[in-house]
């Protein structure tokens, strides 16, 4: 076994826990920290290793099959590293200071608030800035933190309150005074992500440590991941989490022999041409994710559509997958007692990131139109 193997083996001992408790997945995390992935997309300039796109691609497909749940909180750190790595804006102090941490060290970036929704589709947040003696004071809300609990930096966006608002992310160790976090997560899938809701009051923010304050114009508005290949690797996330669905599947029909039948329901023309099926659908979603993403790392254009449309075939091609698994084994795929009840309600997840498909569907479609 590869060294990812072992982690994502690892980490499917305890994924069914976490499911069933919805606790922040410490123990997974630990796992995913001491393989030394946390810190994978942390440039050569800082020491680290440089994964590309196209490797942390591969790292969220090995560990969305263990437990998703960990593997979007540990995609939410590595994208900030990735970013880093690629257009430097941290204060070399700071992110010197984040880097020297004893781990595992989490960040995620804080977006999405109760009255603005996601910013992909534009807005300006309600979460302020206030300028202060010492550098600045934040208030306001969050939603959808993921791994809310345990994240040793909050990367909260926010507006300031001059006469002419500027907008920025404002770092805030997770220990700050004034941050809380609120249970607010009770989803379908991904229970144990925590992506729970934060609220900050007055929260000290020292003068330096803020990253791309820009004029708080449209394109202040972008998510910085939003173009390229860079949010592929998030859809390699459920096409693992498809993946493990696929070996629940194939288990239940090594094993299932009904009296009937006499021989496992695997032998059967119906199970093979649905196991066939399967197959293709993963495989062309690994070969988009991964095609696309080694061009980007090897300097090739990725036009932003290409990309975009990459991600919207791979996300629906892993939910076909599992939704055809569920169909084959009728009542037992959506019992508790099966693993693959578990990955069908994960993998819905798939759907709701940013850009979504009919964002997503928008730009392509507008694209092609003129040409």
């Amino acid at each position: 076994m590869s060294e990812l193997d072992d982690v994502t083996a690892a980490l499917a001992t305890t994924a069914a826990k976490y499911d069933a408790t919805g606790e922040f997945p410490a123990e997974g995390l630990r796992v995913v920290h001491e393989a030394g992935l946390l810190t994978a997309t942390v440039g050569e300039a800082y020491g680290g290793r440089g994964a590309g796109v196209s490797e942390l691609a591969r790292i969220l497909l090995a560990l969305g099959r263990g437990d998703p749940s960990v593997a979007l909180i540990a995609s939410m750190t590595l994208f900030p590293h990735l970013l880093q790595a690629r257009h430097p804006h941290w204060p070399a102090d700071l992110y010197a200071s984040v880097l020297a941490r004893p781990g595992p060290v989490l960040l995620n970036n804080c977006r999405v608030e109760p009255e603005l929704g996601s910013p992909a589709r534009g807005g300006l947040p309600a979460t302020t800035a206030r300028r202060t003696a010492e550098g600045w004071s934040i208030s306001g809300r969050k939603r959808f933190v993921t791994g809310a609990a345990g994240l040793t930096y909050f990367l909260v966006w926010a507006a300031t309150d001059e006469p002419a608002p500027r907008v920025g992310t404002f770092v805030v160790p997770g220990d700050s005074s004034g941050v809380e976090v609120i249970p607010a997560w009770d989803q379908l899938g991904l229970r144990a992500s925590g992506s729970h809701d934060v609220a900050f009051a007055d929260v000290p923010v020292k003068r330096d440590h803020v990253l791309g304050l820009v004029p708080a114009d449209a394109k202040a508005q972008q998510d910085n991941l939003a173009g390229g290949a860079l949010h592929l690797p998030l859809a390699a996330l459920y096409v693992g989490v498809a993946r493990a669905a696929q070996q629940a599947f194939h288990r239940f029909a090594h094993e299932r022999v009904p009296a009937n039948l006499g021989r496992p329901v695997a032998s059967t023309d119906r199970f093979r041409s649905a196991a066939g099926e399967i197959e293709v659908l993963l495989t062309g979603a690994e070969r988009l994710i991964l095609d696309a993403t080694g061009r980007f790392d090897r300097g090739e254009d990725v036009p932003g559509t290409a990309a975009l449309g990459a991600r919207v075939l791979a996300s629906r091609h892993a939910v076909a997958a599992v939704t055809l698994a569920v169909r084959l084994l009728g009542n037992p795929g959506l019992s508790r007692a099966d693993p693959l009840e578990r990955h069908f309600r994960d993998v819905q997840s798939a759907l709701v990131h940013a850009p979504q498909e009919d964002t997503a569907l928008l730009v392509i479609g507008t694209a092609a139109l003129a040409r």
